[in-house]
C-alpha cells in the first residue's frame, strides 16, 4: 500500500470514528474517487490530509470532512438530479456522480474560467466524463435543467440566492454557506416542502471562499 493510500484509509477511518462519516455509500464513493487527481501536482502528497488546499485562482478544494458533512446531510439517492454551484477542483461533482449513479445527473457551474478549465481537466483525468460542467454565473442557477432534487453551494453567499430556491423540486434539499467574506459563516440546510414552504436549520460554522455573481458578492 502506498503512502497516499495509507493516508486515505487513515483519514476516512478517522471520519468514521468521529461520526462525521456514517453512510456506507458515501464512504465507498470517497474510497473510490482519487482526490489526488483533483489537487495541484505540488500538493499530491497532501491530498488526503484532512485540510482544505489551494487550487488555481483564489479557489480551494475543501477538506475531506467537509464533503462528509455535506453529503451526510444531503442524503443523495440513486437517480437524483443535482446542481453544484462552484465546481472548484471538480472533486465534489465526482463524488456526487458516484452517489446518484448512472441513472442520476450532476450539473456543476463555475464562474471563473481558470477554475472551470482546472475542474474540467481533472474530471476528464478521473474518467468522470458523465458530469456536465458549465462556465456560468452559478448564483443564478441553471434554469434549463431545473428542477433539482438537491443543490450544493460551495461558496459563501451574503444570503440564500432566491433563484436557487425556485429551482428546487418540492421535497428538494439545498446546502448553502451564508455569512460574511471574512466574518462568521454558517452552513445551512434547506428543505422545500410540498407546498413550497421552507424548512431551514444551521448545521455548523464553516469557512468558504465568497460566492461571486449576481446573487453573490459583486465586489471581490
Amino acid at each position: 500500500m502506498s503512502e497516499l493510500e495509507k493516508q486515505k484509509k487513515e483519514t476516512i477511518e478517522n471520519l468514521v470514528a468521529i461520526g462525521r462519516l456514517r453512510s456506507p455509500e458515501i464512504k465507498k464513493a470517497m474510497m473510490k474517487v482519487k482526490r489526488e487527481l483533483f489537487v495541484l501536482p505540488s500538493y499530491k502528497d497532501e491530498a488526503w490530509i484532512d485540510v482544505a488546499l489551494p487550487i488555481v485562482g483564489k479557489a480551494t478544494i475543501s477538506a475531506p470532512h467537509m464533503y462528509a458533512i455535506m453529503f451526510e446531510e444531503a442524503k443523495l439517492k440513486k437517480g437524483e438530479k443535482v446542481l453544484e454551484i462552484g465546481s472548484g477542483s471538480g472533486y465534489g461533482a465526482a463524488l456526487m456522480k458516484e452517489l446518484v449513479g448512472k441513472e442520476g445527473k450532476v450539473i456543476t457551474l463555475e464562474i471563473d474560467p481558470e477554475v472551470y478549465e482546472f475542474a474540467k481537466k481533472n474530471l476528464k483525468k478521473a474518467d468522470c466524463t458523465n458530469v456536465k460542467i458549465i462556465l456560468s454565473d452559478g448564483s443564478v442557477g441553471y434554469e434549463k435543467e431545473a428542477p433539482y432534487d438537491c443543490i450544493f453551494v460551495t461558496a459563501t453567499a451574503p444570503e440564500i440566492p432566491k433563484p436557487l430556491i425556485k429551482q428546487l423540486k418540492p421535497e428538494g434539499r439545498m446546502l448553502v454557506p451564508v455569512g460574511g467574506i471574512a466574518g462568521s459563516q454558517e452552513l445551512i440546510y434547506i428543505k422545500k416542502n410540498k407546498d413550497g414552504g421552507l424548512e431551514e436549520r444551521n448545521i455548523c460554522g464553516v469557512v468558504f471562499v465568497p460566492l461571486r455573481g449576481k446573487f453573490g458578492y459583486k465586489q471581490i
